[in-house]
């Protein structure tokens, strides 16, 4: 059996400029010499064909003229036949395509750049979060500083990075603390626009002359429904308890607990209306009067409490964080300024000297003033949450969150009740009953609050809104 044989270049193809031509390699796996049977290869013989080895070489060779890769390293030499030396990486021939593609999509130049890290400006939050990501590592970063070749072999990134390292050993630190400098404005802004809101959500819990009345009307109905039990005469609730109210359906199942109590308010709210404006209501259509003219006050009630619903969607951890947050990147730049130089950086020194001491004064008194708002949340949640305060206190703004989703509830329940009133020849027993029913707790079997019975719990809660 004849053994697999490898077809080598002849004579001709290895001696060129004084040895083998190298060409790309083509990756393969070779065949096993030492095998016990026939292969294909037993049949190919040295002169069964020949191809055109000048034409191989033209077309696969390293040095052919028609490499595109040798030809971006080529320079722009006027002699057409001259060829640059090959292009110095230091960086992962990866990472170093990457930054050099960031690069040459800025639309900036890199003497603009350094310009700008050493006025401490001029480069705007996009460019700088780009430059920001194309930071070396500190064994990379050293490795370019400490090169001893010309630089102008290196390659594209390698070049930018040994340049502005050169001019600039901190030039990314420079960079990170311009892009916090662009963006204090805005986070600063947000943090206090945020102060206003909790100050004025908690101003109108306080103040809410229709919530504390949805309150008193549903601690009354509780209480009736829950009398004869250990949950009875309770002197408040848990305001969790909120969401259960459209739950605890009526025995015939076409109303709810949150329905009954929205239509109840809703009449009174009329009666005063009526009172108000000197009317006198039809007798036969005067629940209908009533609820006609309650219906519009209690609407206002999401406008009574908007900066409420603000404040729910304020997240705590975040907001909590924020201030300090600041406060660290502050202090980082303090750092950096020890660092730089003064001859060398003097622009940058100013610019951020100057930011430095205006938003330091401003984070001062933003601290003290989220001290004071903090503890107007936690009274705000100690006046309104008897019996799980303590609870709260994880996440305090999760009061807000609760008298959010109930106002929808109400709003929901006034816009059922509106349409209701709209429907013709609906008589007004359809729509609510006016009196109270006796088996009131038969026909509200699934109404569980967790009220407080505590005397002295609503002792100490009228204490804190003393306080408040």
């Amino acid at each position: 059996m004849q053994s697999s044989k490898e077809v080598t270049p002849d004579k001709s193809s290895r001696e060129k400029d004084g040895g083998t031509k190298r060409l790309k390699p083509l990756h393969w796996d070779k065949v096993t010499a030492n095998v016990d049977h026939s292969t294909v290869w037993d049949q190919i013989n040295d002169g069964s064909f020949l191809f055109d080895n000048q034409l191989i070489e033209k077309l696969f060779g390293y040095s052919s003229t028609n490499n595109k890769t040798q030809e971006r390293y080529k320079s722009h030499s006027t002699n057409s036949n001259s060829i640059s030396p090959p292009q110095i990486f230091i960086l992962e021939p990866r990472k170093s395509q990457n930054i050099a593609i960031v690069l040459k999509s800025l639309a900036i130049s890199r003497d603009e750049i350094l310009e700008a890290l050493l006025g401490g400006q001029g480069l705007s939050a996009d460019t700088l979060e780009r430059l920001i990501r194309l930071a070396p590592t500190q064994e990379e970063a050293a490795k370019i500083i400490d090169f001893n070749g010309d630089p102008d072999n290196l390659a594209d990134a390698e070049s930018f990075l040994y340049n502005i390292l050169k001019a600039l050993p901190t030039a990314f630190t420079g960079l990170k603390a311009m892009l916090f400098r662009s963006s204090y404005d805005s986070e600063a802004l947000q943090l206090k626009e945020n102060l206003g809101t909790l100050e004025m959500a908690c101003k109108e819990l306080r103040t809410s002359g229709l919530f504390r009345k949805l309150l008193e009307a549903i601690l009354k109905a509780g209480n009736r429904m829950n009398a004869g039990t250990s949950r009875g005469n309770a002197q408040g609730f848990n305001l969790n308890s909120l969401s259960k109210l459209s739950e605890v359906k009526s025995t015939d199942g076409k109303t709810s607990l949150l329905r009954f109590i929205v239509e109840q308010v809703v009449q009174s709210e009329g009666r005063r209306e009526a009172t108000y404006q000197k009317q006198n209501p039809t007798p036969g259509d005067i629940d209908r009067e009533y609820l006609t003219l309650g219906l519009p006050v209690l609407g206002e009630l999401g406008d009574e409490l908007s900066e409420v619903r603000k404040a729910a969607n304020i997240e705590h951890h975040s907001f909590i964080s924020v201030c300090s947050t600041l406060h660290a990147h502050v202090t980082e730049i303090r750092q950096i300024m020890t660092c730089c130089n003064n001859g060398e950086r003097g622009g940058f020194i100013k610019e951020m000297k100057g930011f430095l001491e205006d938003c330091e004064e401003e984070l001062k008194v933003v601290k003290e003033e989220q001290e004071r708002i903090m503890e107007l949340v936690k009274k705000t949640n100690e006046y309104y949450l008897a019996g799980g305060a303590k609870d709260s206190m994880s996440n305090p703004f999760q009061l807000f969150v609760i008298v959010k989703d109930f106002v929808s509830m109400v709003d929901q329940a006034c816009l059922q009740l509106k349409k209701k009133l709209e429907k013709k020849n609906v008589g007004v027993e359809t729509l609510l009953s006016t009196s109270p029913s006796k088996n009131m707790r038969l026909r509200f079997p699934n109404f569980d609050f967790h009220f407080v019975s505590n005397m002295s719990e609503a002792t100490s809660s009228s204490q804190s809104e003393d306080d408040f």
